[in-house]
């Protein structure tokens, strides 16, 4: 019986056996950000498919979701709020997971044919 293994996978070293060489960072090649973003499309819908109430922010202590955000759309304002910017949102949900106020961040899928669009190359 002849076992395979998914490329890449990890396994156990048998006994004995010499180590695997660790990946060597030259196989990748550097990717700046704008290189990376230049592979992403925004299609702005009119209607905001994330909404922040500022009433409930000003209670929060946490503030998670300006530090959790991957993109950097949320900013505390000097009152006590957050202001968000919808319009070049990844769609990952990291906010409203990492939120513990209920009721702060309501999150719906972006209207149809609106929202991120990734490609490749």
């Amino acid at each position: 019986m002849r076992l395979f293994r998914r490329r890449g996978a990890a396994t156990a070293p048998r006994p004995g056996a010499e180590p695997a060489p660790a990946r060597r960072a030259d196989r990748w090649a550097e990717v700046s950000f704008e290189d990376r973003m230049a592979t992403v499309d925004f299609r702005v819908g009119e209607r905001a498919h994330i909404t922040v109430d500022s009433d409930v922010c000003r209670s929060c202590t946490t503030r998670a979701c300006v530090t959790a955000c991957p993109a950097n759309l949320f900013a505390p304002t000097a009152d006590g709020g957050i202001l968000f910017n919808y319009e070049q949102c990844f769609e990952c949900g990291t906010c409203y997971q990492v939120c513990n106020r209920e009721g702060a961040i309501t999150w719906t899928y972006p209207d149809g044919g609106h929202g991120v669009v990734f490609r490749s190359g």
